[in-house]
């Protein structure tokens, strides 16, 4: 040790031996903080970025329940096929349309699901169910602009197809009824007569004299003949409406008896349904009841071996006739509708019936379109039909229990018998 201490070449290496291990362990130093000072500076952005991320992945999340919520809130059916026709998505509108869910639709060809249903991809109006749809076809592409794809849209036209339904009835018979008032005020001039004359016979003849049962035949085939012009009168003459506030079960439970001629000769199980909100109608008495006297015996007459008669009442959502309005269904578990009779049933003259004018349905339906309301009828062959009368149904001012709203006549006595007259012209039509 003494010799290695006192040799000064031996001690200037171990000095400068020393020197490097400090100059070496302080480069080592100076490394591993501007390290450290990286590490930490690529923590912080990587949380940035994390963040960002996170951030984007919430936006997207929102944006896809957007985009869903959207979806799902559309009327028109929206079904989604890939470049093979295979259904990958649907929305609700599309699973009501289609009468499946979102599930069933999946991984099945479209062309084979519209087939099914008796459907196909066309601007032309398609019956399915209850509604009628209008079926169009659109490519679906990606961000670069490639085909993806395409979509089927389901629109439902049902209303508008109503609406051009009406607008057309009522083009023919403003066309029909001229010609119908002019014939009807012309037989019915010269029908008195035979009439007046028949009387005279029939009067003038012994009872017992074979003739005089002529004479009767002729009166009563004109008593007919009289009825049937009475009806078409009717049905052409302007229906002028007084109306007032009417207490809904005795305007009902009065158009019941009415009707009970024709309810009497099946065996029907009634069922009324009255919402408590539905106390009053606005309406006119006298012809309301014609209209579901007239309903209630084309019910009946549809289940000739009897069935279930469903009378409701209830309140109409706003936007049905764009005011405060009720919906009073008639309903019978019946034979239905033939669909190739539905765009005629208020037509004049049209009936199924060996018996019959076909002019009740045609009344039911001027009545119902003096009261500013509409029908709906919905059908299925072999389960029966529901017919819809929806009504304005203003608010009542003060005392819900009063007969007359602001505004309003009281119906005069001569209103109201003229009224009950019309219940007796109207005859025994059905729609089946």
């Amino acid at each position: 040790m003494t010799s290695l201490a006192t040799n000064p070449d031996e001690r200037a290496l171990l000095q400068a031996a020393f020197q490097s291990f400090d100059e070496a362990a302080h480069t080592l130093q100076q490394s591993y903080s501007a390290l450290t000072a990286r590490v930490e500076e690529m923590d912080a952005e990587l949380a940035q970025s994390n963040d960002a991320l996170r951030r984007q992945l919430v936006d997207n999340e929102a944006m896809r329940v957007r985009l869903d919520g959207i979806l799902e809130s559309l009327s028109t059916g929206v079904v989604v096929v890939d470049e093979c026709g295979v259904i990958t998505r649907s929305n609700r509108a599309a699973e009501q349309l289609l009468g499946a869910s979102d599930v069933e639709l999946r991984n099945h060809r479209i062309p084979e699901v519209l087939a099914e249903r008796g459907l196909t991809v066309s601007d032309r109006p398609q019956r399915i169910g209850q509604s009628v749809v209008s079926i169009s076809q659109v490519p679906l592409r990606n961000d670069s602009g490639d085909d993806s794809g395409q979509l089927v849209l389901l629109q439902d036209i049902t209303r508008v197809y109503q609406l051009e339904e009406q607008l057309q009835r009522k083009d023919r018979l403003a066309a029909m009824g001229e010609l119908i008032g002019r014939i009807a005020h012309e037989i019915r001039n010269p029908l008195g007569s035979v009439e007046l004359f028949a009387s005279l016979l029939q009067r003038d003849l012994d009872a017992h004299e074979p003739t005089q049962r002529y004479a009767q035949q002729i009166s009563q085939a004109v008593r007919l003949m009289d009825g049937l012009l009475a009806n078409l009168l009717l049905y052409m003459r302007p229906v002028h409406l007084t109306r007032a506030w009417h207490d809904t079960e005795s305007l009902l439970s009065d158009s019941i008896e009415l009707a009970a001629h024709a309810i009497a000769k099946v065996p029907v199980n009634i069922r009324m349904d009255i919402s408590r909100e539905v106390p009053l109608l606005w309406c006119h008495d006298g012809q309301l009841k014609q209209v579901v006297v007239n309903l209630v015996v084309n019910a009946v007459q549809a289940m000739p071996n009897g069935g279930e008669l469903g009378i409701s009442l209830s309140q109409e959502p706003l936007q049905t006739l764009g005011s405060p309005a009720v919906r009073l269904t008639v309903r019978d578990s019946g034979m239905g509708i033939d669909p190739a009779h539905r765009s005629r049933l208020f037509d004049p003259f049209f009936t199924t019936k060996d018996e019959g004018t076909g002019l009740g349905l045609a009344i039911v339906h001027s009545i119902v379109d003096a009261h500013h309301g509409r029908i709906d009828v919905e059908s299925t062959v072999g389960q029966g039909t529901a017919c819809s009368i929806i009504l304005p149904h203003p608010s009542v001012a003060g005392d819900v229990s009063a007969k007359t709203g602001p505004g309003c006549e009281d119906c005069d006595v001569n209103d109201a018998e003229r009224s009950a007259g019309e219940i007796v012209l109207m005859e025994d039509s059905s729609y089946e």
